[in-house]
């Protein structure tokens, strides 16, 4: 903050509040001024809270604090109450991530509530230093936080007004919740004082007057801070995404410098409807945690799922993407056709080269069946093989084939295009590999032995991985072979 700012509605500074001497001012918002002070009983720092709110009050010439007029007497006493209400409930936490209030008073005509100060920078300006932390970074700030707000929510209390300026990061890199101004009722009543929200990081029921708020609510903020984080801008106003929504797009700017989870965690937090937002701090933070223990290192149980929204991050624009997507079509088209007329003529090779046998009786046209089970007989859960004497002319009796020259099962031959596209069914964060969590409830055989069919060891199964598995399957190998 530059030395030059002046606060024309604050307090003189080197003034005393019963035993705390004014210092310097630490910020002001729509609800108050917050100034950094001397204890001079414990001779410690401290900050204080002074309740001001610019559009009820004003200063007065002798450094009171007074209702701009007789009508808002009611609504600047039933907000000081609820003042004083903040004060109590923050007074009760004894959080590390949650401001402390260590005592509150009443002088000038309005409220003050004395908390700890620490050293630090708020994350906005730590963003403004150090831009796109790292993700572990990210998730050492976020991680506390969700604990610090649980807290309040298990509390009844919801904070209404979370934003990168609302959360200070200590010397020792701990983060801490700040400012709860707009954590008590809405205050105003009709004198539109019911919306106090900051743009971006508001949802939308914040701009209704008998909007439904919850914990769903915080989560947005918190989703956008997170937004801001991995994006560099502040998220967009909940009400300009009513009519043109670009979340999912800035989003998938970021992928590459952070995972695909992490972005889809995000996109569930900032959902416009509340209903489709996770509910409470533990729902949304069952991602982060299981994330957390499927990143390369980490040990997990092959049970772990992590619940994500329903529709993944669009792919970035890439004008070359359509023409290199219809060239690989127009070489699979031209493989198949190619692939179809060897078949057709070495199909008409072998039935010129086959000798012409003279009609035979039943009994030797029964000893020319190939020694390949009939469809009806065949075994379960094998393809059915047509005989080979069916697909023959009539009064044709081949001789039985040599096993050498038969072509192998249908069954026994790998299918690649088939496997790959399971492989591709199962992937669904596209990285192509399967977690843990991708192969739960699909395949039940790898969820089962993943350690065993995961042969590197990374915790995730690659396509080549997936194809051994299947053809080993395919051989009738029951065993999977030792790591």
């Amino acid at each position: 903050m530059s030395e030059s700012t002046v606060h024309r509605n604050a307090l003189d500074l080197n003034s005393t509040l019963n035993e705390y001497r004014l210092e310097s001012v630490l910020g002001t918002g729509g609800f108050g001024i917050t100034y950094l002070a001397r204890d001079t009983h414990l001779e410690k720092q401290v900050a204080i809270k002074e309740y001001l709110p610019g559009d009820l009050a004003v200063r007065a010439l002798d450094g009171s604090v007074v209702p701009v007029s007789t009508d808002h007497q009611h609504d600047y006493q039933w907000g000081l109450e609820r003042f004083i209400q903040e004060a109590r409930t923050l007074a009760r936490f004894s959080h590390p991530h949650i401001v402390r209030v260590n005592r509150y008073f009443e002088s000038n005509g309005t409220g003050y509530m004395v908390m700890d100060y620490e050293e630090g920078e708020s994350l906005s300006q730590l963003l403004k230093r150090a831009p796109f932390p790292s993700e572990v970074e990210l998730k050492r700030i976020l991680l506390p936080l969700l604990d610090g707000l649980a807290a309040v929510h298990a509390a009844k209390f919801l904070h209404r007004d979370i934003k990168p300026g609302n959360i200070f990061i200590r010397a020792n890199g701990s983060p801490v919740l700040l400012d709860f101004g707009a954590a008590r009722a809405n205050i105003g009543g009709s004198h539109g004082m019911t919306a106090v929200l900051t743009p971006g990081f508001a949802p939308l029921e914040q701009y209704a007057v008998d909007g439904r708020q919850g914990p769903w609510t915080d989560l947005y903020a918190m989703a956008g801070v997170l937004f801001r984080v991995v994006t560099g801008q502040n998220p967009p106003d909940a009400v300009s995404r009513l009519q043109g929504d670009t979340v999912v797009q800035t989003l998938a700017a970021a992928r590459g410098r952070y995972s695909e989870p992490l972005l889809r965690a995000i996109e569930w937090g900032l959902k416009v409807q509340p209903e489709l937002r996770p509910q409470s701090v533990a729902e949304w933070r069952e991602v982060f945690e299981a994330q957390a223990q499927l990143m390369p290192g980490a040990t997990a149980p092959a049970a772990t799922t992590i619940r994500l929204p329903p529709r993944p991050l669009p792919p970035r624009s890439d004008p070359a993407a359509g023409w290199r997507h219809l060239g690989m079509g127009l070489l699979l088209v031209l493989a198949l056709l190619v692939g179809i007329d060897w078949h057709r003529r070495h199909s008409q090779q072998e039935t010129q080269q086959t000798p012409q046998q003279p009609p035979a009786a039943p009994a030797a046209e029964s000893l020319a069946a190939p020694a390949v089970p009939a469809a009806d007989t065949a075994p379960a859960g094998a393809a059915a093989v047509p005989r080979v004497a069916d697909s023959l002319p009539s009064r044709e009796v081949v001789p039985a084939a040599d096993p050498r020259d038969r072509p192998p099962r249908p069954e026994l031959v790998p299918d690649r295009v088939r496997g790959s596209a399971e492989f591709r069914g199962a992937d669904r964060d596209g990285d192509g590999y399967l977690s843990p969590a991708e192969v739960e409830g699909r395949f039940p055989v790898i969820a089962r032995e993943f350690s065993r069919v995961d042969r590197d060891g990374d915790r995730r199964i690659s396509a080549e991985e997936f194809a051994d598995l299947r053809r080993m399957q395919q051989e009738g190998r029951r065993q999977l072979p030792p790591r």
